[in-house]
């Protein structure tokens, strides 16, 4: 049998992910319904990109990412913009007038199956302070759109953990996803 056709068997199931094994491979499922992430693309009408800072378990480091999170994880069925806002105001105290979905897409596909939408909050206006919920401690940067990379650079050079789809989330700044300038 081959791991294509092989029947998955759940090894772990804890309250966020499980641990399935299919034929000799083995992967992380998220639990939530459909298993998606948002990542949120928000630049401040001071042409300023915002980035949080916070402490991950995995790998005992801080790390600098773009607000992010689970979709539908909170509310089932939320549409993934609707989820895009509500992070980036819990993160951030941004919020949005509305988001536009860019593309989903795998975030470590030899590892896990979940996938991450790229969503671009447009209409920024602060509501509040932000920082997160009560189990989290975010730190939000407000980075001038033209200093982002060198300023991500400088933070890698500082010991910064920095998720590599940042500098996607950059580019989709910048251009279509066809490479068109936006």
């Amino acid at each position: 049998m081959s791991q294509h056709t092989a029947e998955p068997r759940v090894v772990y199931e804890g309250r966020y992910q499980r641990m399935v094994v299919r034929g000799t491979w083995e992967y992380s499922e998220r639990t939530h319904a459909g298993g998606l992430a948002a990542i949120i693309i928000a630049v401040t009408p001071d042409d300023e990109v915002l980035f949080v800072e916070q402490f991950r378990v995995p790998l005992q480091a801080r790390t600098i990412e773009m607000p992010a999170g689970l979709v539908g994880d909170i509310t089932a069925g939320e549409s993934i913009e609707a989820s895009a806002i509500r992070e980036l105001e819990e993160e951030t105290g941004w919020t949005a007038d509305h988001a536009e979905v860019l593309m989903i897409g795998p975030t470590s596909s030899g590892a896990s199956s979940e996938k991450i939408a790229f969503v671009r909050a447009i209409g920024l206006r602060r509501v509040g302070d932000g920082g997160g919920d009560d189990s989290e401690d975010i730190t939000v940067h407000h980075v001038p759109r033209n200093r982002a990379a060198a300023w991500l650079v400088e933070k890698m050079g500082q010991g910064f953990e920095l998720d590599a789809k940042l500098w996607a989330g950059l580019w989709m700044i910048e251009h279509h996803l066809d490479g068109r300038p936006r």
